[in-house]
């Protein structure tokens, strides 16, 4: 079947002569040509509105000349449209001076207003609301998502946005749309993080539903988050599809799983950081601008949700920074052990916020400076030259009000005391702050005790993956043919887990190389004559090295999955599998040798 073929329309636009295809409006061309026409009421994927009338033009269609609004009226062939005509320029400068004597504080009116040189109105000002009553987050919760959770209430002068009968919106899926689309800022995404849920781990801004999993996955494909997306929740929305020129979107595509044969596996299971709400006395997540190290890499990252820009929740810049370390680690009520990369990191923190705060007072809070490795200790020294101050003692508490009697409080809600031990200076110190940084210790992948389990390799008390030996075979594990790398070992920096992932890539490349595979020399041996057939060494067997023949009604052992732990051997009722090597003959007289 044949496609229709568009009509191309003739016209003019700001004496440009163009064509645009029969049903666009005049915003879609102007926007085409690079020709601005301010609107405070429109977003190209829902149904033109024209509800603040900014967006109007002066348009000549067979010599009558009138205004419209352009982001809902049609062209026409043969249509003139003027955008900054004299009738235009006087017809927004009285919609805006109307709008800033209802709106004068918000700051989208105020700097389109001064623009057009209204500075002033000559109206009665009421006092400032935020919201314009533009109706874009009603109508994107309505066309784009399907939630409807939206709508205005009366009419006229009072008229306003809220949810249906006032009340909390069960139909709201916390998408963050509105305040996506929102041009003042009224609805922000913290406004609906408090009200339904936290949008992301970072609680620095939304995680969009389509994202590349992480900085350096490979391949860099972006993904659909299936529990965020609005099309998978309400079957609305769908825009990704509709701007995805390679047609690559495929919402029914659903997760596959296969299944390979291999001979070699490196474990790369990494880690996850400590979550410092089970730490109740630092405050996070109970008070604002208390931070992580791994949220304030986030903000300071160019393409984070503040631009790289280093801000308190209310967006002014901090003028005092505590830098907390060891949360989570060196600790007995959560993990023991040290985690090697906080101490570097913490001191990477301070260097990137002098950068982007020079006056700043930064307090390192830390137990003992551990900077083992090249260029450590002199990155440690500089940031001593850069005016960082280091008190020698662990933060312990972090509050709003200072519990010193010592303390002078500051003047300011804002404020944040460390409470922390200087043990130079033997004393006790409270810090008055504007932002905290916990600097958090590195755990266990969720599931590496699922993965340890599955490989059936042996875990640390640590929940770490335990190698075959510490300095001898630091990446090889007791099955053979599994190797571990990074921080599936325990925590590493960044130089560290790439030596180690190196070698085991070596390790297993021998492998395959080699062609063949050395067995133990020491395994269990069945003895099939004794056997009883009670498959109590299958159950007792960590390597699943043991298999049953059903015909012979006997158990078999593979010599090449057997690592001769002995606990089938000590399991046997009957006795009747025994370890080569270690017979009761071959016990016998190896102490009969000794003993002579």
């Amino acid at each position: 079947m044949e496609e229709t073929s568009v009509k191309m329309l003739k016209l003019t636009i700001d004496g440009i002569e163009t064509e645009a295809r029969e049903g666009e409006t005049i915003l879609q061309v102007a926007e085409r040509l690079m020709i601005d026409i301010p609107t405070l009421c429109h977003w190209k994927f829902v149904k033109p509105y024209g509800a603040c009338r900014i967006c109007t033009v002066e348009i000549e269609v067979h010599g009558k000349t009138r205004m419209v609004p352009s982001c809902s009226y049609k062209v026409r062939d043969g249509m003139v449209v003027k955008t900054r005509s004299e009738e235009v320029i006087k017809h927004r400068k009285m919609l805006l001076e109307l709008m800033l004597a209802r709106h004068s504080q918000v700051e989208v009116v105020r700097k389109l207003a001064h623009e057009y040189g209204v500075d002033t109105t000559r109206f009665e000002e009421m006092p400032s609301e935020q919201c314009i009553n533009c109706g874009l987050c009603v109508r994107v919760c309505d066309e784009v998502v399907g939630a409807n959770a939206l709508t205005f209430v009366k009419r006229g002068t009072e008229r306003y946005v809220s949810t249906p009968f006032e009340g909390e919106a069960e139909s709201c899926i916390a998408c963050g749309a509105c305040a996506y689309v929102c041009p003042t800022g009224h609805i922000t995404v913290q406004d609906i993080r408090d009200r339904k849920y936290v949008f992301s781990e970072l609680a620095l801004g939304p995680t969009t539903p389509i994202h590349i999993p992480f900085a350096a996955a490979i391949p860099g494909i972006p993904v659909i988050d299936s529990h965020t997306c609005i099309h998978m929740q309400t079957g609305g929305c769908g825009i990704c599809s509709k701007v995805c020129e390679p047609d690559a979107i495929d919402y029914e595509m659903q997760d596959t799983f296969e299944e390979m044969e291999v001979g070699s596996i490196i474990l790369a299971t990494g880690y996850k950081t400590f979550d410092p709400k089970r730490a109740e006395q630092y405050g996070y997540g109970r008070l604002d601008n208390v931070i992580t190290s791994l949220e304030f890499e986030h903000m300071s990252h160019a393409s984070g949700p503040t631009g790289g820009a280093f801000v308190k929740a209310d967006g002014s810049e901090p003028k005092s920074v505590a830098i907390l370390h060891c949360i989570g680690s060196r600790d007995k009520n959560y993990n023991e052990y040290c985690s090697r990369v906080c101490c570097m990191y913490s001191l990477k923190i301070a260097h990137l916020i002098r950068e982007k705060v020079p006056d700043a007072d930064i307090y390192e809070l830390y137990i003992d400076m551990r900077c083992p490795g090249s260029g450590y200790e002199e990155f440690y020294n500089r940031l001593l030259e850069e005016g960082v101050h280091f008190i020698r003692g662990k933060g312990v508490e972090v509050s709003q009000m200072p519990t010193l009697a010592t303390t002078t409080p500051v003047a300011s809600n804002s404020k944040l005391y460390v409470k922390c031990e200087d043990t130079l200076l033997g004393m006790p110190r409270e810090l008055p702050v504007d932002m905290v940084i916990l600097s958090v210790g590195l755990e266990p992948a969720a599931d590496a005790e699922e993965v340890a389990r599955v490989f059936k390799i042996s875990s640390k008390a640590d929940g770490f993956f335990m190698e075959k030996h510490p300095k001898l075979a630091p990446i090889d594990t007791l099955s053979d043919g599994i190797f571990i790398a990074g921080c599936a070992q325990g925590p590493k920096d960044i130089p560290d887990s790439v030596a180690q992932g190196a070698a085991a890539a070596a390790a297993a490349m021998s492998l395959i190389d080699a062609g063949e595979v050395a067995l133990e020399p020491i395994t269990s041996v069945v003895d099939e004559e004794v056997c009883t057939g009670c498959k109590t060494c299958l159950v007792v067997c960590p390597y699943g090295a043991i298999s049953f023949d059903e015909e012979k009604h006997v158990s078999v052992i593979n010599d090449a999955l057997c690592k001769a732990c002995g606990c089938c051997v000590a399991a046997c009722p009957s006795g009747a599998i025994t370890q080569r090597g270690f017979d009761d003959t071959q016990i016998e007289a190896e102490l009969a040798a000794l003993l002579m």
